[in-house]
């Protein structure tokens, strides 16, 4: 074992590195797709809801396969390296997911908090930043701490875009040691340990979100 755990934990490395910049793509573009879909532009929301439908309708697998091996041929001659074609679908796929929860998360912010922030003729920015957000995440942050896991367990489709990442490297020692259930067995004990990892900080994060709630919120005298 103190043999194969080198070779394992190089495609750990990878794996946690494709898993971190996919998730921070998957942020970024469940955001912009929740505010697209939430816009007032009739044209701005059927391009939010046409990428929405697209990556969440179709497979992860799939989506791997056409950006590496579709895109490099005419008439889009775009050539991806595995390891950006790995960040790129991962991200696309779960961030069209991630909108949903956040989209689901700021209507479930009571309309009553909207109506006063508007009472108090505050800015539409400041009124998302300060009222709408704090309310929104404490509800979309365990949805998205699954959603996290889920991409860090779809890493291992990257292993067939020849990524060398925790799966692939799993696969080539068992292929040349015959030592599967030792291989496999370690290889989800680190998947589970990632795992764990991602639930603690989200953990943390939706402590940090609830207390910063409760102290802004107005206590009312009895």
């Amino acid at each position: 074992m103190r043999e194969l755990m080198p070779l394992l934990m190089k495609g750990t490395l990878v794996t946690i590195e494709i898993a971190f910049y996919s998730i921070l793509l998957a942020i970024v573009m469940a955001g912009v797709a929740a505010a697209m879909r939430t816009a007032p532009w009739r044209p701005v929301r059927w391009i939010g809801n046409v990428y929405v439908e697209i990556f969440r309708g179709t497979s992860l697998l799939v989506q791997l396969f056409w950006f590496f091996f579709v895109l490099p041929l005419p008439p889009f001659n775009l050539e991806l390296t595995p390891f950006t074609v790995a960040i790129v679908g991962l991200g696309l796929h779960y961030g069209a997911y991630g909108s949903e929860i956040l989209r689901g998360a700021l209507r479930s912010v009571p309309g009553g908090q909207f109506e006063a922030a508007l009472a108090l003729n505050m800015p539409a920015a400041i009124r998302m930043r300060r009222i709408v957000l704090p309310q929104a995440m404490i509800n979309a942050l365990p949805p998205a701490t699954n959603l996290m896991i889920e991409l860090l367990k779809g890493t291992s489709l990257v292993s067939l875009i020849t990524l060398s990442d925790l799966t692939f490297r799993a696969r080539q020692l068992d292929e040349s040691t015959f030592k599967t259930a030792e291989i496999f067995a370690l290889t989800l004990l680190i998947y589970f340990v990632l795992a764990q990892v991602i639930s603690y900080v989200m953990r943390h994060f939706e402590r940090r979100f609830s207390s910063h709630l409760v102290r802004r919120t107005p206590r009312i005298a009895k």
